[in-house]
């Protein structure tokens, strides 16, 4: 076939003027047009607001979400300067707000430390709003100026002077660009809120005030004990084997915090904050971390003949067992992996990092030497029973390449071996397995068939869940691996579907199944590939025409349409209720179905959630479904 050949000449080379190329290209400045994206939006603006508060010159911020979505963020800081800029000839405010890479961050003395690497992020919110409002008090004056899709509606104008002395401060108000963010998404009061929280634990002593406008939410943040209020508050719903442990100092101009506690859970809750922003995919701070402990507890077991000579050394698994904590360092010249700020890639925060934290914790357990013995006991429960995970998941693992593909003997696995166009349905039990297996496209769909519920996750180590007949079938079947040999590259079903009974069993199972995913398979959840099937609660049959409905609203409103004409109502408790036709049609048919993709916006709330859901503690949760039962009252389960 010949290819007609496209022009490339001179002509053909663009160049993006201004904002443009934001606009063009939202994802390399804001991460992509989805909801992570929007809230982006919010956290680049109060980013700069938090700069201002680590600079010394702002205590208070206050957030507002409108009812028409605009979000106006005031904080009481110097004021963006208003007064002519010396190489554009133009407000510096109108720098700030249209230029890329312009702004105080540089080095040119207006902030010793901040969040802001690159210089575009309120530029880029700018460009990215429909509308922006920017008023601005700084020296007694009130000035303002307005945008429209990043470009001015006039200059900056003076419009009034300050009602208190020495009153000043930054007010931005815009709305996001509905012709950008085009799939109907929506700012999530939960998700800004507990963002707010995190800024206000590592930045003492700021007052963050949120307010939602929509929903008539309200809260205020204000933590006088800073990161170590952060680690007692992540630890409320478990039991800590000695007080939080704070190391703070400054090192070549950078600031270095870590506070450290070990409880009895069996999960890792570390996070890393680098000048304030929350580092999700951690970086240097976090491995200065975790090698300190690992390297201290170690030296302090051999010194104190807590670990024999014939001992191995701890790893890092088993010294981060039970471990809480949170490094949070304050660099005056921070280095991201992006713009989106997930990674610190500075080389030598690791180093002191190492350093500072190394001597706070040896200190600590040289002076404390029963929470010390505390600590190295658990580290030496979680290395036995590492190794007796390790034995079982070995046998799993020789068992499933000793019976192939066939185990476990009741997946009905499918044809397709490209796993980026199969499905594994995890169903709940043998009568919705039967009719999930008679009802689904065999070419690409597998279904593995659930008995009973599997063992709760949150509460066991991995050798014991390892023991677990339906754990090792669902191990076996995904095909990954678990633990230290996990390899998202075996997965064998390019979407993992849990599918279960819409009543209060079903809902449990799909939460032990959330949990074990959440704790021991992450990367399923991170790379897209674990869903939640949205079967049908009913089905209306009215003349000759037939409706499945998901909720009791929706059934509601469509037998109010009705009227008084007779209609052939069905309940369906549970899958099994349905014949394999109607399965295929409601849950199954990838032209008719609904999937919800489990994500994880925020991995310290998520931890907490299974805490408490799922964890020992009981009085958390009997507190959580007393808050939460009036929003379910009406759920017919």
């Amino acid at each position: 076939m010949v290819q007609s050949k496209t022009s490339y000449q001179a002509k053909d080379i663009q160049v993006l003027e201004g904002l443009e190329a934001v606009r063009r290209r939202p994802g390399m400045y804001v991460g992509g047009t989805d909801i992570k994206a929007l809230h982006h939006l919010v956290y680049e603006v109060v980013d700069n607001s938090i700069d201002e508060a680590l600079a010394g010159n702002c205590s208070r911020i206050d957030i507002i979400i409108h009812a028409d979505s605009s979000v106006t963020i005031q904080d009481n800081g110097r004021g963006i300067p208003v007064d002519k800029h010396p190489q554009m000839k133009i407000s510096a405010l109108e720098v700030v707000m249209t230029t890329l890479h312009a702004g105080g961050k540089f080095g040119g003395g207006g902030y010793k430390v901040s969040g802001g690497l690159h210089g575009v992020g309120v530029s880029a919110v700018n460009a990215l709003s429909e509308w922006c409002e920017v008023e601005i008090k700084r020296d007694g004056k009130i000035h303002r100026q307005n945008y429209k899709c990043g470009i001015p509606q006039g200059p900056v104008k003076y419009v009034g002077t300050v009602k208190e002395e020495n009153e000043s401060g930054t007010k931005i108000t815009f709305k996001y660009d509905t012709e950008i963010f085009k799939n109907k998404t929506d700012y999530r009061f939960d998700t800004l809120a507990q963002r707010f929280r995190e800024m206000a634990f590592v930045t003492r002593g700021i007052t963050i005030h949120f307010r939602d406008e929509r929903s008539n939410q309200e809260l205020t943040f204000y933590f006088e004990g800073g990161i170590s209020s952060f680690v007692r508050y992540l630890n409320r719903n478990r039991s800590s084997l000695h007080p939080v442990v704070y190391v703070e100092k400054e090192v070549e101009g950078m600031i270095i915090e870590a506070a450290i506690q070990y409880t009895d859970s069996f999960t890792e809750s570390v996070y890393a904050f680098a000048n304030t922003i929350n580092t999700i995919d951690g970086g240097t701070h976090l491995t200065g971390l975790r090698s300190a402990l690992t390297r201290v507890i170690n030296d302090f077991a051999r010194k104190n003949k807590l670990l024999k000579d014939a001992d191995s050394n701890f790893t890092g698994d088993d010294t981060r067992e039970g471990l809480t904590a949170i490094v949070s360092i304050k660099h005056p010249d921070p280095q991201f992996e992006s713009q989106t700020k997930v990674k610190l890639m500075n080389p030598e925060v690791q180093t002191s990092v190492q350093q500072v934290v190394g001597e706070g914790f040896n200190t600590f357990l040289e002076e404390t030497p029963q929470a010390a013995k505390a600590i190295v006991a658990k580290c030496l429960t979680s290395a036995r029973a590492r190794d007796a995970a390790r034995k079982a998941r070995d046998l799993v693992i020789r068992k499933s390449a000793f019976e192939s593909l066939t185990l476990p003997g009741k997946l009905a696995d499918c044809s397709e071996r490209d796993s980026s166009k199969t499905e594994l349905y995890i169903v709940e039990g043998d009568s919705a397995g039967g009719s999930a297996k008679q009802g689904r496209d065999r070419h690409f769909q597998a279904i593995l068939p659930l008995r009973g519920k599997i063992l709760n996750t949150e509460r066991a180590r991995l050798d014991k869940i390892l023991g677990n007949n339906e754990v090792r079938s669902l191990i076996s079947a995904l095909g990954t691996g678990i633990g230290e040999s996990f390899n998202l590259e075996g997965l064998r079903y390019g979407r993992v579907i849990i599918m279960t009974d819409a009543d209060v069993d079903g809902s449990h199972i799909r939460t032990l199944l959330l949990t074990f995913f959440f704790r021991y398979m992450p990367e399923l959840i991170d790379e897209g590939h674990l869903y939640i099937a949205q079967p049908p609660l009913y089905r209306i049959a009215h003349k000759n025409k037939v409706q499945y409905v998901y909720t009791e609203n929706e059934k509601e409103k469509l037998m109010k349409s009705f009227g008084s004409d007779k209609v052939n109502l069905q309940r369906y408790k549970g899958l099994g209720e349905m014949n394999p036709e109607q399965l295929w049609e409601t849950t199954m048919n990838p032209e008719h179905r609904t999937l919800l993709l489990v994500t994880v916006e925020d991995a310290a709330q998520a931890d907490r959630t299974f805490d408490m859901l799922m964890g020992n503690a009981v009085d958390p949760r009997k507190r959580f479904i007393q808050t939460h039962a009036r929003s379910v009252r009406n759920l017919d389960i």
